[in-house]
C-alpha cells in the first residue's frame, strides 16, 4: 500500500510541476522561458527534444515531444522524467481573467525514475537549486510562481488542474537501502476540480503482468502534495481479491487507518501483486487491522484479524522493516490446520506403514532448505485450541517462538499433544549448518501416538511420563536421524505391545497377538542415531520381563531381547524363555530365543555334575576337595602325593 501511494502521488506531482511551470508564459518563446523558469526555481533542467506546438482558443494548449526533466544531483545522471509526448491544455477565457484552470495534462509513454535518499527525501521534491521552493502550484495549489513576460517578480496566478492522464507509463522506484522496484505499462488518471478539495485518482498497475486497479480519494489534495497529512480512502482490486484503506496519510508514505483485504484465492492475488506465496495459500483469505506506518519503517497492527481457509487468528503485531525485519506479535487462534504448508512430505517418511520393511526407506533424504530461519527476527506468542501440522497434532496449547540470526527456539508453555502435556523447548539452528535439538518433559502422553507421529512406530501402547534430551545435525531428515544423540527415561502404567503374545511364545513359540502389561519403566541413551537400553522392566500378570538392546532411530530397525520370567504355580522354579525382536520397524522378526532359554539349565546341570564328581573323588581319594578347587588340580595333587609316598617306602622310609 505504501508503494502504491508513493507511485501515484509522485506521478501526479511530477506532472503538476510541469504543468504549472510550462504554462506560465504564453508566446513564441514559451518553451525556452518555461525551461529557464523551472531551472531557476528548482535547479532542474527541462528539455524538449522534439516539436512544441500551440493552440490558443478556446483552449490554450501546448504539445511537446521528447520531453525530459533532469534528476536531483544525489539521484544520478538519468532523467527523473522522460515522455514521448506531453500535452497541456488551459481554459483561455479564464486565463484572461487571471484564473489558471488546467483542463488537461496528459503524457504518452512517460518513464519515471524515482528514488529516496538516506533522509527519506524523494527526488520528486524540488527544493530548488537557487534556493527556491517547488512553487505555489506544486505545494499549495493556489498559485503558479511565474509571471507574464518572464518577470519573476510578479504575483502568482491562481492554479487549478482538473484532469491528469498518463498512458503506458513506466516506473523505477529505488528506496534508499532497498532493492529497486520496476513497473511497466501503468495508466493513471486524476480528477481535481476544486483546488482546495478532494482529488480522485484512478490507476492501473501491472507489477506482474496482470492489471491491478487503484481507486483513491485524497482530501485537501493541495495540502497532501505539500507534505501535510490528509484523509485518504483507497481501494486496490487485483485478480482474486480486493483491499481497502480508510484513514490518513502523507506524501512520504506515513499512514494510519483501517486496512482490510479479502480474496477468494490469496495465491492468485499475490501472484498478480508480484509477491511470492506458497501454493497452500490458494484459498480464501481475509485480513483486517488498524494500521499505523511511520517513515522510519515501523508498522503497527492492532485489532488484527486474519482468516485463511478455516483458520482464524486475532491479536496484535508490530513489524520493523530493516535489513532483517523484526516481528513482534501476540496471536490467538481456534482450530488451526497448517498441514498444507508442510513441505517435503515423502511417502517414505511416513509412520511405519509402508510395508516394504526396508530399514533405509523411511526417512527423506532430500536436502532441507532452512534459509527461512534467517529471513526475520521474531518474538511471537501463539495460543490456540488445536493445531494440525500434517505430522504432529496439538490440542489447546500456548507456544512462544523466538528467532534471531537464523536460530529459532520454540517453547511449549505447555503444549497439549499425544493425549498429554509436553513442556520444554525445541531449537533449530542454521547459523553454521542445520542442527536440531531440545529438552522436553512429558506427562500423560499416549506412547502409540508419540512414537507413531514422530518416529513411525506404533506397536507400543500406553500412557507415559518421562524426559527426553536430543541433538542432531545434517542436511536432511535422514542425516539428522542418523546423527541423533541424547538421553531420557520413561514410565508407563497399563498398556500393551502389538505383534507378539509373550504367553503364547513361551508355551508354543507362536507369534502374533498382543502382550498386556501392568507397568513399564526404562532409561536410555542415544548415540549416532541408536537408542540403547539396559534396564527395561515390564510387569505382566503372572510374570515379569526384563529387556535390553538397541533401537535404530536412524536405520529404523531393532535388535532387542525380552527376558520374561514365569513362576510356576506352587513351585519355586522360574521358567525363562527370552524373546528376541530383530529386523525393521515395519516387519520385525519376533521369536523365542531357545539358546538363551536353555543356557541357565545347561549351566545348572553342568554344575550339578561337577559337584557329584567332586564328592566321588573326595571319597575315593580320601581328601576333602573344596568347591572352588579345580578337579583336575585336585586329582593331580593326589597323584603326586601318592607317588611321593610310594617312593619313600621304596627307599626305606616309613
Amino acid at each position: 500500500m505504501k508503494l502504491i501511494f508513493r507511485v501515484v502521488t509522485a506521478l501526479v506531482l511530477t506532472v503538476v510541476l510541469l504543468a504549472a511551470l510550462v504554462l506560465l508564459l504564453p508566446g513564441e518563446k514559451i518553451a525556452r522561458l518555461a525551461a529557464d523558469q523551472l531551472q531557476a526555481q528548482t535547479g532542474r533542467t527541462l528539455a524538449f527534444g522534439g516539436k512544441v506546438r500551440f493552440t490558443f482558443w478556446p483552449t490554450l494548449g501546448v504539445k511537446a515531444d521528447a520531453v525530459t526533466l533532469s534528476n536531483a544531483e544525489w539521484a544520478g545522471p538519468e532523467p527523473m522524467l522522460q515522455a514521448e509526448r506531453l500535452t497541456i491544455g488551459i481554459s483561455a477565457a479564464e486565463l484572461l481573467q487571471g484564473d489558471v484552470r488546467i483542463t488537461e495534462v496528459s503524457a504518452i509513454l512517460p518513464h519515471l525514475n524515482l528514488a529516496t535518499n538516506a533522509e527519506g527525501v524523494g527526488n520528486w521534491v524540488m527544493d530548488g537549486g537557487a534556493g527556491g521552493g517547488t512553487g505555489g502550484s506544486a505545494s499549495g495549489g493556489t498559485g503558479s510562481g511565474g509571471t507574464s513576460d518572464g518577470d519573476s517578480s510578479g504575483s502568482a496566478l491562481p492554479l487549478r488542474i482538473e484532469a491528469v492522464e498518463l498512458t503506458g507509463a513506466s516506473l523505477r522506484y529505488a528506496a534508499h537501502g532497498a532493492a529497486p522496484v520496476e513497473m511497466k505499462n501503468i495508466d493513471l488518471s486524476l480528477l481535481w476540480p476544486d483546488p482546495a478539495g478532494t482529488a480522485a485518482v484512478k490507476a492501473t498497475l501491472r507489477p506482474a503482468g496482470e492489471p491491478v486497479a487503484v481507486d483513491a480519494e485524497i482530501g485537501t489534495f493541495a495540502a497532501f502534495l505539500a507534505g501535510e497529512v490528509s484523509s485518504v480512502g483507497a481501494s486496490v482490486t487485483a485478480p482474486g481479491g480486493k483491499g481497502r484503506f480508510d484513514g490518513h496519510a502523507d506524501i512520504n508514505g506515513e499512514a494510519s487507518g483501517r486496512l482490510t483485504f479479502g480474496a477468494q484465492d490469496a495465491l492468485q492475488t499475490g501472484v498478480a501483486l508480484g509477491v511470492f506465496l506458497p501454493d497452500a495459500l490458494a484459498q480464501k483469505a481475509v485480513f483486517a487491522a488498524d494500521v499505523t506506518y511511520t517513515a522510519d519503517g515501523r508498522l503497527s497492527m492492532r485489532d488484527l484479524a486474519v482468516e485463511l481457509g478455516a483458520n482464524r487468528l486475532t491479536g496484535a503485531a508490530d513489524v520493523e522493516f530493516k535489513e532483517r525485519p523484526s516481528i513482534t506479535a501476540q496471536l490467538q487462534g481456534g482450530a488451526l490446520d497448517v498441514s498444507g504448508f508442510a513441505a517435503g512430505q515423502s511417502s517414505g517418511s511416513g509412520a511405519g506403514g509402508g510395508g516394504s520393511g526396508s530399514a533405509g526407506s523411511g526417512w527423506p533424504d532430500d536436502p532441507i532448505d532452512a534459509s527461512a530461519l534467517g529471513l526475520a527476527d521474531a518474538a511471537i506468542d501463539l495460543s490456540f485450541d488445536s493445531l494440525s501440522t500434517g505430522g504432529v497434532n496439538l490440542g489447546a496449547s500456548k507456544l512462544n517462538l523466538t528467532m534471531e540470526r537464523s536460530r529459532a527456539v520454540l517453547k511449549f508453555l505447555p503444549a497439549s499433544m499425544f493425549g498429554g502435556q509436553v513442556q520444554g523447548q525445541v531449537v533449530a539452528n542454521n547459523r553454521s549448518g542445520l542442527s536440531v535439538g531440545g529438552k522436553l518433559t512429558f506427562t500423560g502422553i499416549r506412547l502409540e501416538r508419540a512414537l507413531g507421529e514422530t518416529a513411525g512406530y506404533s506397536r507400543l501402547n500406553g500412557e507415559a511420563l518421562g524426559e527426553l534430551e536430543f541433538l542432531g545435525s545434517g542436511k536432511s531428515v535422514k542425516a539428522i536421524m542418523r546423527s541423533l544423540s541424547g538421553k531420557g527415561w520413561l514410565e508407563a502404567g497399563k498398556g500393551f505391545f502389538t505383534g507378539f503374545d509373550l504367553e503364547e511364545l513361551m508355551r508354543s513359540g507362536g507369534n502374533g497377538g498382543s502382550t498386556v502389561f501392568d507397568q513399564l519403566t526404562a532409561s536410555y541413551t542415544i548415540k549416532d542415531g541408536n537408542l540403547r537400553n539396559k534396564d527395561l522392566l515390564v510387569l505382566l500378570k503372572g510374570f515379569r520381563a526384563e529387556g535390553k538392546g538397541r533401537i535404530g532411530l536412524g536405520a529404523r530397525d531393532i535388535d532387542y531381547l525380552f527376558s520374561p520370567q514365569l513362576v510356576r504355580a506352587g513351585r519355586d522354579q522360574v521358567l525363562t524363555i527370552p524373546v528376541r525382536i530383530k529386523g525393521s520397524w515395519d516387519n520385525p522378526d519376533i521369536r523365542p530365543d531357545f539358546g538363551q532359554a536353555l543356557q541357565p539349565k545347561i549351566d545348572e546341570i553342568e554344575q550339578e555334575a561337577k559337584d557329584r564328581v567332586r564328592q566321588k573323588l573326595s571319597e575315593e581319594l580320601n581328601t576333602e576337595i573344596a568347591p572352588e578347587q579345580d578337579l583336575n588340580d585336585a586329582l593331580k595333587q593326589r597323584i603326586e602325593q601318592e607317588a611321593r609316598d610310594q617312593l619313600l617306602k621304596l627307599l626305606g622310609g616309613d
